[in-house]
């Protein structure tokens, strides 16, 4: 396991999220019934979401799982922006899965991000971003107040493109577990 670089590790799976960082929490609606479940788990925890939104991902697990790395990178070329994460926990339950990273040394933000998908008892599919996270260098800390609008824009993108991909995931048969 790679050195992660903050103490409170889980904490996105059940709270409160701990004091002495920006909390993020998102949460919308990306679809409804028990295949749109299944597939924006799919798109989720196999990193469509996150290539869906003009992420490039690069893991060492074809799908999240306890230990996988991944790296996601934003912007184009000098300006490209790496975060080197580790999952943390997964979830893969009957109404609800996702996963969790952490922050590893060269990623801009100390902290965790959680991305899950869960089934309501009204058959709406909610999807939910949550993370605690601080400045790790020096253009983060510089850039301030911005890095929580930039973080919370990321998020609602996220849903968005989840919801825009949950269809076509489905249509394709590759909502199973």
């Amino acid at each position: 396991m790679s050195t992660l670089t903050y103490p409170e590790v889980g904490t996105t799976r059940l709270g409160p999220l701990p004091d002495g960082y920006h909390h993020l929490h998102h949460r919308a609606v990306v679809g409804r019934g028990r295949a749109d479940f299944e597939a924006a788990g799919t798109a989720v925890t196999e990193w469509r979401m996150h290539r869906a939104s003009g992420a490039r991902v690069n893991a060492s697990a074809a799908r999240a799982d306890t230990g996988t790395t991944v790296e996601v990178s934003i912007g184009l070329g000098p300006l490209r922006l790496s975060a080197p994460c580790e999952i943390v926990w997964t979830a893969y339950e009957k109404d609800r899965t996702g996963f969790a990273y952490g922050t590893l040394p060269g990623h801009p933000e100390r902290g965790e991000e959680s991305f899950v998908v869960e089934l309501a008892d009204d058959g709406r599919v909610w999807f939910t971003v949550m993370a605690f996270s601080r400045p790790a260098s020096w253009y983060t800390r510089l850039a301030g107040p911005l890095v929580p609008v930039v973080q919370h824009w990321y998020a609602r993108r996220l849903g968005a493109s989840l919801r825009r991909i949950v269809p076509a995931v489905r249509r394709a048969g590759h909502a199973g577990y």
